[in-house]
């Protein structure tokens, strides 16, 4: 039997700044991230495997991720023959059949690592620093840059003036 749960899903990230930070389910694997994985699309979809064709991969690493995704499933997969005396290639051997249990609950749960940046204590130093008028004068040097160069290229130009 399939899983309770429904097809498999990829992982993928949320759309927008406020949410890009967090994972979630998507609709279906791409064709790339099939053929990735040795699975044809039309078998993905009779061994419960969700199948967008037109999702696209827009990283390489989402891509891996959800490659390595459908690998860990295809090597958990037990596929039961139409025909319990005539199993076909692809079917599993009568050992795992005998083994096979009914999953319930959620069908490989998304798992969020630990963010890698830790908390600190802040600093003297940064206690003192003043960023936000760091930042105002470092604007208005990107933005003063050409008035000032003219200038300094005029002043240049009225002291060569005067020393002929």
């Amino acid at each position: 039997p399939r899983p309770a749960d429904g097809a498999l899903r990829p992982v993928v990230q949320c759309p927008t700044v406020r949410y890009n930070m967090r994972q979630r389910l998507g609709r279906g694997f791409t064709l790339e991230e099939l053929k990735e994985a040795g699975m044809p699309k039309k078998l993905a979809r009779t061994v419960g495997v969700a199948v967008d064709h037109r999702r696209r991969n827009r990283s390489v690493e989402g891509f891996q991720r959800n490659v390595q995704r459908l690998k860990e499933y295809k090597s958990r997969l037990i596929v039961f023959p139409k025909r319990a005396g005539k199993p076909k290639a692809g079917d599993s051997d009568a050992s795992e059949l005998a083994t096979a249990t009914q999953l319930k609950g959620k069908l490989m749960p998304i798992v969020n690592e630990p963010s890698a940046v830790e908390a600190r204590a802040i600093t003297d130093e940064e206690k003192d620093s003043r960023v936000y008028a760091k930042l105002r004068v470092e604007r208005a040097n990107v933005r003063n840059e050409g008035a000032r160069k003219k200038a300094a290229e005029e002043a240049a130009a009225a002291d060569d003036e005067k020393t002929k």
